[in-house]
């Protein structure tokens, strides 16, 4: 079987798509494509398309780009809320880690006890590789003033780390820290653990500029049990399997880490900035602003 498809000059593709039923100025249409490229804007305008691949009547460029806007500006608000997030629980669980196991917790296998053989090491050789790689002038003071230690203290290693970095360390240190970890946030360990699972998966969709629009979430957040936290199950319990869970959770976390950051007003405002997008896109419910959660 040989692959047919010619490519084509952004002249084609403005002139190909408005031959389909795309409404758009023509030279606007060419400079959206040169500025995001066809393949990335086709899926915010495949909703609109029929089975012959010719649009729906009615279906404008600005309607195609408004629905891109609020995608990029919800992936940096997204990233915002994630950046929190992952510094305050890097800084809770680095404190724990050290303070009962030293400096050096994260080479410490007592420290870390609930891992698969070889990990512990793999991840040792990892944080090794980063600080040998580093240009943090924190690395390079702590090789002057320490040449006698090959490794950074778990405080140091830690801001080097990515946030999959920390996912491992997180998960090796086990159920009895996840615990400790997770009560101050009135939460049970597995579902932190699930969230920040959750996070780094979302985390990596957002760094690579992927559509946080119409996604079904190949890694699903825990939701709170009825019991544990009624609040998450008012008016019907939330999909874990769309956006708005992590939206939700972001939203939950950052009351309790960051409660200054008016993040949950932000998202609101963004979504009141493009009237024409239905917050259902991303699996909002009815009534989703005045949900306890988002109060």
């Amino acid at each position: 079987m040989r692959y047919s498809k010619p490519p084509l000059t952004f002249e084609q593709q403005a002139a190909l798509l408005i031959s389909r039923g795309l409404i758009a100025n023509r030279a606007a249409l060419v400079r959206s494509l040169q500025a995001v490229g066809y393949y990335r804007l086709c899926a915010y305008w495949h909703p609109f398309k029929n089975s012959d691949d010719t649009f729906k009547p009615g279906t404008t460029l600005e309607i195609v780009w408004d629905r891109y806007v609020l995608d990029r500006k919800l992936r940096l608000l997204v990233m915002d809320a994630i950046e929190r997030v992952e510094i305050a629980v890097r800084a809770q669980l680095v404190s724990r880690l050290t303070l009962a196991h030293g400096p050096f917790a994260h080479l410490n296998p007592r420290a870390l006890p609930d891992r698969y053989p070889g990990q512990l090491e793999e991840f040792i050789q990892r944080v090794r590789d980063d600080a040998g790689k580093s240009r943090e002038v924190f690395v390079a003071h702590f090789k002057r003033k320490y040449d006698e230690f090959p490794d950074l203290p778990l405080w140091a290693a830690s801001e080097i780390m990515t946030l999959g970095g920390l996912l491992t360390l997180f998960r090796m240190a086990g159920p009895k820290t996840h615990k400790e970890l997770a009560k101050p946030l009135g939460l049970g360990g597995p579902v932190l653990d699930s969230w920040i699972f959750t996070l780094n998966y979302v985390r990596n969709m957002c760094a690579h500029h992927s559509r946080l629009l119409n996604r079904t979430l190949a890694i699903k957040p825990l939701i709170p049990y009825p019991k544990h936290d009624p609040s998450w199950h008012v008016g019907g319990t939330i999909d874990n399997s769309r956006v708005f869970a992590v939206l939700t959770l972001l939203a939950y976390l950052l009351d309790r880490v960051a409660p200054g950051s008016g993040w949950k007003g932000r998202v609101k405002q963004l979504f009141d900035e493009h009237p024409g997008v239905p917050d259902s896109i991303v699996g909002c419910p009815a009534g989703w602003r005045d949900h306890p959660l988002w109060r």
